[in-house]
């Protein structure tokens, strides 16, 4: 069987959530107190589904369930101060019970329900909430596969296994491990498993040799009758098609598989784990065996000398050389700061006339010695102002910036970019990830230029401005061959030599903009990937006047 994910959809969604996953997608939640209660306005999954029915399309509706509905939201301002979201379960159930009894009068005879929460440690507390509402939803819904993404199920395996639902899904992109005792605790069962084998998250060609063997796994414990070949979360994390794409190479473009392209890659598996003898499939799977010997040759002749710089790094160099006390006094006498100095995050506003000048430059209407002039007279205007209000550490706004990551991965060798691979991120707000597809290095200075010129025209200190090395990570489509641990500390590499010629430059204040460390590091190797980011950026600096003069400021 064939099974392609897509979005669910929330109503009554008032705010925008925190990250709770290891994805950089916000969502937005509903705020719940005591007082609210619920009610069906109207069923948008029983007319998207015969919206589908009617055109001669059988769909499998998905809603997101009701334990992650209630645990992801949010306690209202009236909410009492002991108040739990997932109190409220008694109250929600019969709407459930509603919206999915009505998707079975309509003929629907799967429902996909999102159950995300069981890939996290809170999914084991909510064990018995999980049994007593699927013991009311399973009888009046279609069959149900209970879906999970973003991580592995671990220990709420045992009790999920038992609920009383018609399938599972699992996310075997983030969590490949998780097969064999997921195979093992269903086999007993009369569970449908569905395996998210095609990933739902980044861009890159899957490997179809080694998704049909984990498939066929699956099958020769289960049967082909039990067993789903899928997605491993919803499209919506990855661009629509590699169609609209004509200034990749065709070598790059070959590594790609978007959306449609991912929806192929699940049919042609699909086919193949069902024994089909169909010509086209059969030279499918041998284009893509053809591209994914390309890409690892490639992979393998990638930047040795970036890898060999990593490697070479030796612990004691990832130690402070002074303690704080000492570089605190030699800053304190370097920067004159007063004791509770003002400053800006950085900055200012992209104004129309900025995003104007800079169209017209990429679109070669005025020469760079025009556009620099402009940029100049931006910085002064933006310097000045600060001046004039008494702040007493400036910056110089970034107006030659297009975006934190892409004006930095435009500038690094390792990254590629495409011209409309757009993303949702959240809302109406949708974002187009930088992609790295080799190692990583800086091959020359990339903020000297207008720092050192924001520094020229005033005698107050100026910040050096820098996008964080996870940030820039998790903003952007990572590779899929090394770890993101090995990329986090080639990006802070990269950006300790920025670090080290903005010093030289006599640039003694700089900022690291890290928004994005939380994101995509949910679970228990997130120490690990934020220290080797942290300790291979700053204590790396080779020059003594860094280590002791130069007021590192990291900006989250």
């Amino acid at each position: 069987m064939v099974s392609i994910p897509v979005c669910s959809s929330l109503e009554l969604l008032l705010i925008v959530s925190p990250l709770r996953f290891d994805s950089n997608y916000h969502f937005v939640v509903p705020e719940l107190s005591e007082s609210t209660d619920f009610k069906l306005n109207f069923n948008k999954p029983v007319e998207e589904f015969n919206e589908a029915k009617a055109l001669g399309i059988a769909t499998r509706p998905v809603v997101l369930g009701p334990i992650s509905y209630l645990w992801l939201g949010k306690a209202a301002k009236d909410a009492s101060p002991d108040f739990s979201p997932i109190s409220l379960l008694p109250k929600i159930i019969p709407v459930y019970k509603q919206l999915l009894t009505e998707l079975k009068a309509a003929g629907a005879e799967w429902v996909q329900v999102d159950e995300p929460v069981l890939v996290l440690d809170a999914g084991l507390q909510l064990e018995s909430q999980f049994n007593s509402a699927y013991a009311e939803l399973a009888p009046v819904a279609p069959k149900i596969l209970l879906t999970t993404y973003f991580g592995r199920l671990d220990s709420n395996l045992n009790f999920v296994a038992k609920l009383p639902v018609a399938g599972l899904h699992i996310d075997l992109d983030r969590a490949p491990a998780q097969l064999e005792p997921t195979i093992a605790a269903v086999k007993p069962t009369p569970l449908v498993l569905s395996l998210g084998l095609v990933s739902g998250r980044n861009i890159w060609k899957t490997d179809l040799s080694a998704a049909i063997k984990a498939g066929q796994t699956a099958v020769d414990a289960l049967g082909g009758d039990r067993v789903i070949s899928a997605t491993s979360s919803s499209l919506l994390h990855t661009p629509v098609t590699l169609a609209s794409e004509k200034k990749l190479t065709p070598e790059q473009k070959d590594w790609f598989s978007f959306a449609l392209e991912k929806a192929a890659e699940v049919h042609v598996i699909a086919a193949l784990l069902s024994g089909s003898q169909d010509s086209k499939i059969s030279e499918a799977l041998e284009a893509n065996r053809t591209s994914i010997a390309k890409r690892r040759e490639f992979e393998h002749t990638s930047n040795d000398a970036v890898r060999k710089r990593v490697a070479a790094i030796t612990p004691d160099q990832l130690e402070r050389k002074s303690p704080f006390a000492v570089r605190q006094e030699i800053q304190k006498k370097k920067l004159n700061l007063p004791k509770f100095p003002t400053t800006t995050i950085g900055s200012f506003p992209q104004t129309k006339e900025i995003r104007n000048a800079r169209a017209k430059f990429n679109k070669a209407e005025i020469t760079e010695e025009e556009y620099e002039n402009f940029i100049k007279k931006e910085i002064e205007s933006v310097v000045a102002f600060q001046e004039k209000i008494g702040l007493d550490l400036l910056v110089h706004g970034e107006p030659e910036r297009n975006d934190m990551v892409q004006y930095f991965g435009e500038q690094f060798d390792g990254f590629v970019f495409t011209q409309n691979a757009w993303v949702q991120s959240y809302g109406s707000r949708y974002v187009r990830p930088p992609i790295i597809v080799s190692d990583v290095s800086r091959p020359h200075p990339i903020t000297v230029k207008w720092s050192s010129y924001a520094q020229s025209v005033s005698k107050k200190p100026m910040k050096g401005m820098l996008t964080g090395p996870v940030t820039i990570l998790n903003w952007s489509f990572p590779r899929a061959d090394v770890s993101r641990e090995l990329q986090s500390k080639q990006l802070a590499l990269a950006l300790r030599d920025e670090v080290v010629d903005l010093e030289k430059a006599g640039i003694q204040a700089i900022q690291v903009d890290e928004p994005a460390i939380r994101e995509g590091v949910r679970g228990p190797h997130q120490h690990r990937l934020l220290q080797s980011a942290d300790d291979y950026l700053f204590p790396l600096a080779s020059s003594s006047s860094f280590r002791l003069g130069s007021l590192p400021h990291l900006g989250r």
